[in-house]
């Protein structure tokens, strides 16, 4: 067959699939196997070209074929990497010489390719041209030297590339066409407009993440409130930023506070702001959380560390949108939209009484739980991926490579600190595998062994309480004593202990036994852990 005859064979499938309603995903991974048929290759990506709000022009991965899964969640500063520079440039069907001096961006990413760096190999792209503008980048790489020797492979890569921006520019067509119900394409072009490059993007494609994604934009364009629940780590507020960059919100602030931070004494403060000798240390007016947040959002994360007293205020704002600052009589109206975010069970708390049950629901008109990673299957990798980007780049590092040992330890821990606890096991990986004696030149591998990995048991509650320091199996019986004497004595260890691991703070002290902030003060006053005068709030906090 000629090559004139295999190029056709290639395009006319992707031809009729242009009006077809294939997701996005699908659609570039055809394109892709269609380009290896065409160019026989071991390697082919398809990146879209992005820019940051600090000026930066980036490349984010869309599809991958031959490369490293974890691939997907790179992102690749074009400043750094002087071959997609060059393709940028080149505006046309490039090939770089085997003897190219260039490093090359896909060094320790190649899937069948162990050990560091690239050796000479053959390498060439092509920009994708829509609507006159660079829109990404076709590359293709082949292990052998000179696989693409000669001006007709130059050529085919060009004729494919026309095709593949027609592709892509369909499937962002189709994107919107998707969009338009219920003036929902004037809405996007809006987000586009207003939603900065720079906000954190919720990485997976798993098939819980994109029924929160699809829950997400079912919801964002509303004010309805929202109540975020899931474990802590799994990315809370990126879900909240999520539901403010696709709303009609999305030009104005999104104010965030943790109400788990607030002390008693500052919560009405924090929230409603104060003018000049409210009380003391009131030295000039504040806004507040609302004000500030006004035609825009405030997210309120930790939401179940609010007191009752705190509850029954924010209830009144949430009905009415009249807030009264401290020490003023008059009273001022807030636009706001409320996203509320936590880890606890709220439902749990009404009925222990330890949240009102009116400004529950208030909060949870819509909620959405969001998935922990060991629910998210394949997307540990493509964060990994992410946060091995992020660290090259940060400590300024030629390229890292995941080995497959790594993949598999990752995808076999069960992640009970989420996607916290995978970025600063990938972190922390980097920085054992720098330990190692490498040559000059040689690329850096993270091995299993890097990641220093806890056993994943440490999920079970009982062993989170051990590791935590809030039950010790060594500690001695109480001794011999009336019952509700013994009892005083083992809640007065419990709470110091609890105290003592948490730094003394107790919010999280109470958290960790489960109880209401304010019960457990009571409590450690009782059992005579607190002086009296410590639990009584000053007057501008009742």
């Amino acid at each position: 067959m000629t090559a004139s005859a295999t190029l056709l064979n290639a395009l006319l499938p992707l031809v009729a699939e242009l009006s077809s309603q294939l997701p996005e995903s699908e659609r570039y991974r055809r394109l892709l196997a269609a380009l290896r048929t065409v160019l026989p290759g071991d390697a082919a990506a398809l990146l879209r070209c992005e820019r940051s709000e600090d000026g930066d022009d980036w490349l984010r991965p869309l599809a991958i074929d031959g490369l490293s899964p974890d691939t997907l969640g790179r992102r690749f500063r074009v400043a750094e990497h002087p071959r997609f520079a060059a393709l940028l440039a080149a505006g046309q069907a490039l090939r770089f010489p085997t003897d190219t001096p260039l490093p090359d961006p896909y060094d320790g990413l190649v899937a069948h390719h162990t050990g560091a760096p690239l050796p000479v190999h053959d390498c060439m792209g092509c920009v994708l041209q829509v609507d006159g503008q660079a829109w990404g980048l076709l590359t293709l790489d082949a292990l052998e030297p000179g696989r693409f020797a000669g001006a007709a492979p130059l050529e085919a890569l060009q004729a494919f590339s026309n095709l593949a921006a027609a592709t892509v520019a369909t499937a962002a067509r189709l994107r919107q066409l998707e969009q338009s119900v219920h003036n929902e394409r004037q809405r996007a072009e809006h987000f586009r407009r207003h939603t900065p490059v720079a906000t954190p993007r919720l990485l997976g494609h798993s098939a819980a993440m994109r029924t929160l994604q699809r829950d997400i934009a079912t919801v964002a364009a509303s004010d309805l409130a929202v109540l975020i629940t899931g474990e802590t780590g799994v990315g809370k507020e990126l879900v909240a930023q999520a539901l403010h960059a696709q709303s009609d919100r999305a030009d104005q602030a999104f104010v965030s506070i943790n109400c788990a931070a607030l002390p008693d004494t500052l919560v009405e403060s924090e929230l409603f702001g104060h003018v000049r000798g409210a009380f003391t240390g009131a030295v000039g007016d504040r806004q507040g959380k609302f004000e500030q947040a006004h035609q825009g959002t405030l997210f309120l994360d930790e939401v179940g560390e609010l007191p009752l007293v705190t509850q029954a205020k924010l209830l009144r704002v949430l009905q009415s949108g009249q807030i009264q600052r401290l020490g003023l009589d008059r009273e001022r109206t807030v636009d706001v939209r409320i996203i509320a975010a936590t880890n606890q069970d709220l439902a749990a708390a009404v009925r222990a009484g330890r949240m009102r049950a009116d400004f529950y629901h208030r909060l949870s008109v819509y909620p959405l739980q969001v998935p922990p990673l060991r629910a998210r299957e394949g997307d540990v990798l493509v964060l990994a991926g992410y946060f091995l980007e992020r660290t090259r780049s940060q400590f300024g590092l030629d390229g890292l490579r995941l080995e497959a040992d790594a993949q598999a330890a990752l995808l076999a821990h069960r992640w009970p600190g989420n996607v916290r606890e995978l970025e600063h096991a990938v972190r922390r990986a980097v920085l054992h595998a720098l330990r190692r004696p490498r040559t000059p030149g040689q690329l850096l591998g993270i091995v299993a062994r890097d990641f220093v990995l806890t056993p994943s048991s440490i999920a079970d509650s009982a062993d989170a309480e051990r590791a935590a320091g809030l039950f010790d199996p060594q500690t001695p019986a109480p001794p011999a004593a009336g019952l509700r004497e013994a009892v005083a004595q083992y809640e007065r260890q419990l709470v110091q202990q609890a105290l003592q691991a948490h730094g003394h703070r107790w919010a999280p002290a109470a958290r960790a036994l489960q109880m209401d902030r304010a019960n457990l003060q009571r409590l450690a006053k009782r059992l005579g852990l607190l002086a009296p005068s410590a639990t009584t709030p000053p007057a501008a906090a009742s």
